[in-house]
């Protein structure tokens, strides 16, 4: 069984060990410091609490950390990889290696979704690597749908009001 509740203060490098566990890099991946201290990566954590910042963790029967879920607003002039627009969110997600396939993801997604509805969000976007086949297949049984293709990634929006 897992819980899903809000990420405490304390639990911030929790949520940084799942950024870097977001960051689709099959082959030679850089180490956490390296990766997660590059200009275009930082902007997903560095500051975070600012208006529009919300995250989500799992934990399981044993108050383990199990995954973490989390949306960040960003505008024209500091885009994510998934940016739609100025009102649109940009949804991050990682699972524990040793959580994956037991439906922690889905919980999340659906946890997550259902915030953005309680904050006022009309829609969440998402990027996510071509070769992450599984994470895709997720994402549209959720109801993303693609609406971009960049580089080696594609854009995918949840409509919360459609």
């Amino acid at each position: 069984m897992f819980y899903i509740r809000n990420l405490e203060e304390s639990e911030f490098e929790f949520f940084k060990d799942m950024l870097y566990e977001s960051i689709h890099i099959p082959n030679n991946k850089p180490s956490k410091e390296n990766l997660l201290n590059l200009p275009q990566i930082k902007k997903y954590y560095e500051g975070w609490g600012r208006n529009g910042d919300n995250a989500l963790i799992a934990i399981n029967n044993n108050n383990q950390k199990m995954g973490a879920v989390w949306y960040r607003l960003f505008d024209e002039l500091n885009k994510g990889y998934g940016y739609v627009d100025h009102d649109t969110p940009e949804l991050g997600i990682a699972v524990s290696k040793n959580a994956r396939g037991m439906g922690v993801g889905t919980l999340l997604m659906n946890k997550i979704i259902q915030k953005a509805l309680e904050d006022g969000f009309k829609s969440l976007s998402l990027s996510v690597d071509l070769d992450n086949e599984n994470a895709v297949h997720i994402y549209n049984k959720l109801g993303f749908k693609e609406i971009g293709v960049s580089g080696t990634s594609i854009t995918m929006v949840f409509r919360v009001y459609e």
